[in-house]
């Protein structure tokens, strides 16, 4: 069920011994509250007009019913050492630079999020470039070297990126001292697209961005009120990933830590998504669930050892037709309930001790469930894949508990040490061109 590892533990410790200054929207719901800053602030490029501006090196903007960035000619050739195999090869490149994009939000944390198809004999790049708020550049910063097999090149995080101030980890641009008040001011997002020499492989990138965020230090927020969702469930199908404990431990141990994929492949279900059975023929036949295994092969990153990479899982989901998918953060649990209002369930990432989640039965540095709906009363019905059969996946979790492990930044564990909290992280999936109740729900948490 553990999602962090030691790198995104030591995320959660430099940004622990600092707090941030200022409100939360989440603020907002309690009665007589002030009116607070914003604290997220998202970017996606994902139209023609999008694809068309920016600096392009080979790519070109393709139109359609879903515009693309896609491989034009070649601007260059470069050689990669793969880390994970140590195969060198020769690639055509394609890059491009989206237009600086100036954050409502002045940020201590980045995380990227792209949707691509990368056929074979093709991989792509994503890296970020932030300036900060005295007015200087971080480095070209490396997101995430990805492809959606795993035959040209392991897909991997890169590590030991920093410049000092701010540091890579894994999936997250961040920060390093916030309290001396630097922030990242505005960013910059690079794509560059590779494909083997010689041939017509056209990688596309149907959408990419980031969400930027300054959520401020706290162990308790606000508490809400039941709103738009209250009463209603949606219908996402159930798998838990401890039927896959053992399986395949190359992907990070096997299911015990499958807890992401798995909520990505429920999720991928519910809007009528099914893996192409060629895709699934590696797995053993007698293993239930083939998907999930399919689901965690496709998210693993080499570097990380997991399939805990936030962006990795959306890109993934996005591989499926006509499926968005970014990485954000909700400020509150009224967000949320917007979403599942308008029936998009929600991926949400929590960390709790043993005890602090009324029925869970156990305690996690990080988990990733699905919430599906809301009682009458407002209680919270989550898929949480740490269940032993796909029929006991369906859990109510007490409102109040809820809804404190997923937006706090800041907790004990069970030592009694401070430690931190995903502070509303969550993966949101659904159709790329959403009707207009989605559209408007989607809008209203700030993501389009």
């Amino acid at each position: 069920m553990t999602e962090l590892t030691p790198r995104r533990t030591l995320l959660a410790a430099a940004l622990a011994a600092a707090a941030a200054a200022g409100g939360n929207p989440a603020a907002a719901a309690a009665p007589g509250a002030a009116a607070a800053r914003p604290t997220v602030d998202n970017r996606f490029w994902f139209s023609y007009a999008n694809w068309q501006a920016g600096t392009h090196h080979g790519t070109t903007a393709a139109p359609g019913t879903r515009p693309a960035l896609a491989f034009g000619t070649p601007a260059g050739r470069t050689a990669y050492t793969d880390p994970h195999t140590g195969r060198q090869s020769t690639w055509e490149y394609a890059a491009w630079t989206s237009p600086v994009h100036r954050s409502a939000v002045p940020a201590t944390e980045l995380i990227a999020s792209w949707n691509a198809r990368t056929p074979a004999g093709s991989w792509l790049q994503t890296e970020l470039r932030g300036t900060y708020t005295d007015g200087t550049a971080t480095p070209w910063y490396v997101m995430g070297r990805w492809a959606s097999g795993d035959a040209d090149i392991r897909r991997t995080s890169v590590d030991g990126q920093t410049d000092g101030r701010s540091t890579v980890w894994t999936d997250t641009l961040a920060v390093d001292d916030p309290a001396k008040g630097l922030r990242l001011r505005d960013w910059q997002l690079r794509l560059t697209l590779y494909r083997r020499p010689g041939t017509t492989a056209r990688p596309l990138v149907w959408l990419a961005g980031a969400m930027a965020s300054d959520v401020p230090d706290r162990f308790i927020v606000p508490a809400s009120t039941p709103g738009p969702a209250t009463g209603r469930e949606l219908k996402v199908p159930r798998y838990s990933q401890e039927t896959h404990t053992g399986q395949y431990p190359e992907y990070d141990n096997g299911g015990e830590a499958w807890c992401s994929p798995t909520s990505s492949q429920m999720i991928i279900e519910y809007w009528g998504r099914k893996a192409d059975p060629q895709d699934l023929a590696w797995v053993r036949p007698d293993y239930a669930d083939p998907q999930v295994c399919h689901a965690a092969r496709s998210t693993y990153d080499h570097a990380y050892k997991g399939c805990g990479n936030w962006p990795f899982n959306a890109a993934y989901a996005a591989t499926y037709p006509d499926l968005a998918a970014v990485v954000t953060r909700l400020t509150s649990l009224t967000d949320l309930e917007t979403l599942v209002g308008a029936g998009i369930p929600v991926i949400t990432s929590q960390s709790f001790r043993e005890g602090e989640l009324t029925g869970a039965g156990y305690g996690t540095a990080g988990h990733l469930m699905t919430v599906v709906g809301f009682t009458p009363s407002g209680d919270v019905v989550a898929n949480d894949p740490h269940a032993p059969t796909n029929t006991a996946v369906r859990r109510v979790y007490k409102r109040r508990e809820w809804e404190n492990v997923w937006l706090r930044t800041k907790r004990y564990n069970a030592t009694g040490k401070a430690v931190s909290g995903s502070g509303g992280i969550c993966y949101l999936y659904a159709p790329a061109l959403p009707n207009l109740d989605r559209m408007a729900a989607l809008r209203a948490v700030g993501v389009l």
